[in-house]
């Protein structure tokens, strides 16, 4: 492995032209024999001549010295302004980030809309989940997961960013679709479209079901609220879901009414603790929506 010093001194050698001149470019203290010696390293480590001395003071390149330095300028004449933007925690790059379907259709366009236009530079890749991407948290495979959790594990932070209000969803052709208020009890006999993946909300809605005296005589199973708004218009049953959405979910062919006494929910941003002070997802959380 080259030492990066070794290449720092070959570089402020050709920058100068000679080793004498080197010696004032240097953010540290250092001898014209120490910037010979770092070269004459570099120069065995590679195995070729990188510079040709052409009187006094003065060596130029090679060929292969051209060759090498193509490569080690750019990086050498980023690098202080990259330490700058670390230290402001302006840096960009790419931030994943894994939410629920309803979630990313709902609540992360405004929000990411502010974040391209104030931070041009960060990158954000999207992922959907069936179920809250905790396990993908922990691993360090995502920076972001922002959905309902049931719990907030101990090696990660959560802020609130959205709530969520129940609602009952019908076809817009069932018999109780022109009444402002339905009763659960009223819809015993019909279907009932369930969560399949995701256990917890599955549980909640068949606990609410429980709590008005009502257990499906005849259950299907969809894994996502956009799923099972599509199996409610095509008539195939009625389900209980909670939206981001005041009015509740908007789809053709169904018909929302709120659940009045059901508490609302919430919608969390979670993040290791580990990764906290990343510039990225403070950049994020800045922007994140206040609900």
């Amino acid at each position: 492995m080259i030492q990066l010093q070794r290449l720092e001194g070959f570089y402020r050698v050709a920058r100068a032209e000679g080793y004498a001149r080197a010696v004032s470019s240097f953010p540290y203290p250092i001898t014209q024999p120490g910037i010979h010696q770092q070269v004459k390293r570099l120069e065995a480590e590679v195995g070729v001549a990188l510079f040709e001395r052409v009187g006094k003071d003065r060596v130029v390149l090679t060929p292969e010295g051209r060759a090498l330095y193509s490569h080690v300028a750019p990086f050498l004449e980023g690098l202080d302004s990259v330490v700058q933007s670390l230290r402001k925690g302006e840096v960009g790059g790419t931030l994943r980030i894994h939410a629920s379907g309803h979630v990313l259709r709902h609540l992360l366009p405004a929000w990411l809309r502010r974040l391209q236009t104030k931070r041009p530079d960060i990158e954000v890749v999207l992922f959907e989940s069936k179920v809250p991407a905790v396990d993908i948290l922990r691993s360090g495979d995502t920076d972001l997961v922002v959905d309902h959790l049931p719990e907030v594990p101990d090696e990660a932070e959560a802020r609130e960013v959205g709530r969520t209000y129940p609602f009952l969803v019908l076809p817009s052709h069932h018999p109780q679709a022109k009444s402002r208020r339905v009763r659960l009890e009223s819809l015993r006999d019909d279907a009932f479209i369930a969560y399949s993946t995701d256990r917890h909300l599955r549980e909640l809605q068949l606990g609410e079901l429980a709590r008005a005296g009502v257990r499906p005589k005849r259950l299907h199973a969809a894994d996502s609220s956009e799923t099972i708004l599509g199996f409610v218009a095509a008539g195939l049953g009625y389900s209980l879901l909670a939206s981001l959405l005041p009015g509740g979910p908007r789809e053709a062919g169904v018909v929302s009414r709120p659940l009045p006494g059901v508490p609302s929910g919430c919608i969390h941003a979670a993040w290791r603790k580990s990764a906290a002070k990343s510039p990225l997802i403070q950049a994020a959380l800045a922007l994140a929506p206040k609900p």
